[in-house]
């Protein structure tokens, strides 16, 4: 399937948020960073073993895999293979939302044999783009599959594309989504990026939806919105977004750049500035 193309907050008292105000602890870091394979997509397309040793020896902790892609024409066996020899991990994948119509508890067994966390459909089928019935339709199907996936120990996950704020006969789809699935089987994903591309302001959304969301795309965007572009040569201000996240360390943190010339000097250049980054 074709892949479709985080200011301030007020404090709140004690338990009642998950959000501290922002720039209370400079000293903060995220301990982990994932890459998201669809930054190297071509590379791995030539050597898919050779690209995650090659992202390892980077410095990334993990990858985000891409069953949307195959994984590369690569088994799952060899897959694990390939991230145990490089020590890299795989908590995450981007999956077709097809997955969960077809022999979905394939797919989670599959996901628990990866040692994986988080399945997560970055978007939904052509149809979905011009009906707000086919949304409604598939929140049920992700509530339903996100219910199977919690017995499996995985969780079920959504990512925002630009086209997600949208308005279709009225109705914003994300908001419609968030609305009608359950938090306890659905997460979100917010692609900071594709939030900034769509009109929207992703430290809004994250303020509004924090205890939804468990997986962050780290996506920076040229001024005016058209395209991604290098992490801290955009307009995402990611100190602030990071630094409203408490349980940072239990959420996942993914750098994604789609549209970069050189992806592997990209990648690491985006690295670099994830681990300089303090909030």
């Amino acid at each position: 399937m074709k892949r479709r193309e985080f200011v301030q907050v007020a404090a709140v008292a004690a338990g009642a948020c998950t959000l501290p105000a922002p720039f209370t602890r400079r000293g903060r870091a995220v301990k982990r960073v994932s890459l998201e394979l669809y930054s190297v997509r071509a590379e791995m397309r030539k050597d898919p073993e050779g690209t995650l040793a090659a992202v390892r020896a980077m410095g990334y902790d993990d990858v985000e895999l891409l069953w949307s892609f195959g994984n590369f024409g690569r088994t799952n066996e060899q897959v694990k293979a390939a991230l145990a020899n490089t020590g890299l991990k795989a908590p995450s994948a981007h999956i077709s939302p097809l997955l969960l119509t077809k022999d979905w508890q394939k797919s989670l067994d599959a996901a628990a044999y990866l040692g994986q966390e988080y399945l997560i459909a970055p978007s939904l089928t052509a149809e979905a783009e011009k009906s707000i019935d086919e949304w409604k339709r598939w929140t049920d199907i992700f509530n339903t599959a996100g219910a199977a996936a919690r017995k499996s120990g995985i969780w079920l996950g959504f990512h925002n594309e630009p086209n997600h704020q949208k308005p279709i006969n009225g109705v914003v789809p994300i908001d419609l989504f968030i609305e009608r699935t359950d938090p306890g089987a659905v997460r979100l994903q917010l692609d900071a990026g594709n939030m900034r591309m769509g009109g929207g302001d992703p430290l809004k959304f994250l303020k509004q939806h924090h205890t939804r969301i468990w997986s962050f795309h780290l996506k920076d965007v040229v001024a005016d919105n058209s395209k991604d572009t290098e992490l801290g040569a955009g307009t995402v201000d990611f100190r602030a977004m990071l630094a409203m996240v408490r349980d940072l360390d239990q959420k996942l943190c993914v750098v994604e750049q789609e549209g970069s010339p050189e992806p592997m000097e990209s990648a690491r250049r985006n690295l670099q500035y994830m681990r300089a980054l303090r909030f």
